[in-house]
């Protein structure tokens, strides 16, 4: 499941995850994406990953739609918020193959830091 929350960033599109994810969360996600990179041109992303039980194919399907859509240069920042730390050993891959996006991890509790990287 997925639910999109505010951080007080005009650009930012701030998301907690719990469960499995599916088409419809994905759907959620890239649409509140567009329409913010509609407003204000680049964004900034928070994911908080509480929980991942598992993904179905739709919504990975749903993503590659997306990028071929859109793309990645319109992502400035990702702030990760997790105490998975398998999730962090994903996050320094992702920083290797998107050089362009700066990708930072945060524990749950750092969450004002994560949303003070993603303003500056």
């Amino acid at each position: 499941m997925i639910e999109i929350f505010d951080i007080g960033i005009e650009n930012a599109v701030a998301f907690r995850i719990t469960g499995k994810i599916r088409k419809s969360d994905m759907t959620t996600i890239f649409e509140a994406c567009k329409a913010k990179i509609a407003e204000h041109g680049d964004i900034v992303l928070l994911e908080k990953i509480e929980s991942v039980g598992g993904i179905e194919i739709s919504a990975l399907l749903e993503e590659i739609k997306y990028l071929f859509e859109l793309g990645l240069s319109n992502i400035k920042k990702v702030a990760v918020l997790t105490d998975k730390k398998w999730i962090e050993k994903v996050v320094v891959i992702e920083n290797k193959f998107f050089p362009q996006i700066e990708i930072k991890c945060f524990a749950f509790e750092q969450q004002s830091a994560a949303v003070s990287f993603l303003k500056y």
